[in-house]
């Protein structure tokens, strides 16, 4: 008797979730959302290595509410800054008293993208505003160019003011979501666009469906075309290029691993997978050394290990009436934390450093070494987290 009643009401449940009559799941407003398998290795597989000591939390925190979701941190050829971008679609400089208004990459700069309270309520103007997501300077003439999401990959002078418009399409298809961004000495753009369907502001869509329409590309200065090198990817994110020019190492966000693409050599025009992940990348910067300090925004865990191995599965938790916001907790496994992880050219682990409670650093997108000090700023963070190296 039990055991019919517990049918009946798995079966109700089930029918509820499929038709979702109330609209209140995550999905509720895609009638046409598909989940696809995420071909992700084995728990088992991932790096051992970790910060016991959760060392981020040490970290000090900067310029608390004077910078929204700062995703990338540059220095410019002289050393200036940090520059990053923010929510409202500037890009500010630090000219070691304040933060002064340096560029912005949309012309609509109307009351709409005026700063607000909350990082969420920028959402909804990001296409009109822009959102400046990586930040690379040209060392050789002070260029600063801006992978934005919205409106491509732009290019300001060391002057600042309004940037340009460098390429937003490639093989007729627009860039939907341009993440991050570095330039070779010929001045060669290497970029990523994380997906041809969803825009930025649809990220969490973009990680629960495992659509593969993301792009690794390349922008040449002299005949100005724009190429694709690597297609068919599951939110490919950060990029860098190694410090001897031959290659680059950009992130498979979804799948959680790094791949090396040649430039130079006989592999010229290949790539491999060098290194797996603790778990969900963003961006990578290259140090002085040559290691890869790779931004990762959490761990893998049970849930996502199996949501991403059963698209149907997937779908059904996300007809669950309940928000996006908790199903994004779920993907993370409960809450916010940092990690940041150093890696050799080769893909060997050098370091790991964690907050695994969140208390202090609770997110990361990018962290870029200098001078002894990491800087570390998050699109989920209203500040900046400094970290000094021993």
């Amino acid at each position: 008797m039990a055991m019919s009643i517990l049918a009946k009401i798995f079966l109700v449940f089930a029918i509820y979730c499929a038709i979702d009559p109330f609209s209140h799941s995550s999905i509720s407003k895609f009638p046409d959302f598909k989940t696809y398998k995420i071909d992700m290795p084995p728990l088992s597989s991932l790096p051992k290595e970790r910060d016991r000591q959760n060392l981020l939390q040490n970290s000090e925190i900067r310029f608390l509410n004077e910078v929204q979701g700062p995703e990338s941190i540059a220095f410019d050829p002289q050393g200036r800054g940090p520059y990053t971008g923010v929510a409202d679609g500037r890009i500010l400089f630090w000219n070691g008293t304040r933060w002064t208004d340096f560029a912005y990459t949309s012309n609509n700069r109307s009351e709409l993208c005026d700063p607000k309270p909350s990082l969420l309520d920028y959402l909804k103007d990001e296409d009109i505003c822009g959102r400046p997501l990586g930040l690379r300077f040209d060392k050789k003439n002070g260029d600063l160019y801006i992978a934005d999401a919205y409106l491509g990959i732009m290019k300001v002078g060391p002057e600042g003011g309004l940037a340009t418009s460098v390429t937003n399409e490639a093989d007729g298809v627009p860039l939907r979501f341009t993440n991050d961004l570095d330039i070779d000495d010929e001045g060669n753009v290497y970029f990523t666009d994380s997906s041809s369907f969803f825009q930025r502001r649809k990220f969490m869509l973009l990680i629960v469906s495992g659509e593969d329409s993301g792009r690794v590309l390349k922008y040449n200065p002299k005949t100005k075309e724009t190429t694709t090198l690597v297609r068919n990817l599951q939110f490919p994110n950060g990029l860098s290029l190694g410090k001897d020019g031959s290659f680059f190492i950009f992130c498979e966000g979804s799948i959680g691993r790094l791949r090396k693409y040649w430039l130079k050599g006989e592999k010229a025009g290949t790539s491999e997978v060098v290194a797996l992940l603790h778990g969900f990348p963003d961006n990578i910067r290259t140090n002085k050394d040559g290691d890869f300090w790779v931004a990762v925004h959490c761990h893998r865990n049970i849930f996502t290990h199996l949501m991403a191995h059963y698209p149907r599965v997937r779908k059904f938790f996300l007809k669950l009436p309940i928000s996006v916001k908790f199903q994004y907790l779920l993907q993370v496994g409960g809450w916010p934390h940092a990690v940041a992880v150093k890696y050799s050219e080769e893909g060997k682990v050098l370091k790991v450093l964690e907050d695994s409670k969140g208390k202090v650093v609770k997110a990361v997108s990018e962290v870029e070494e200098k001078d002894g000090k990491l800087w570390m700023g998050s699109v989920l963070m209203s500040f900046i987290a400094v970290y000094d190296l021993p």
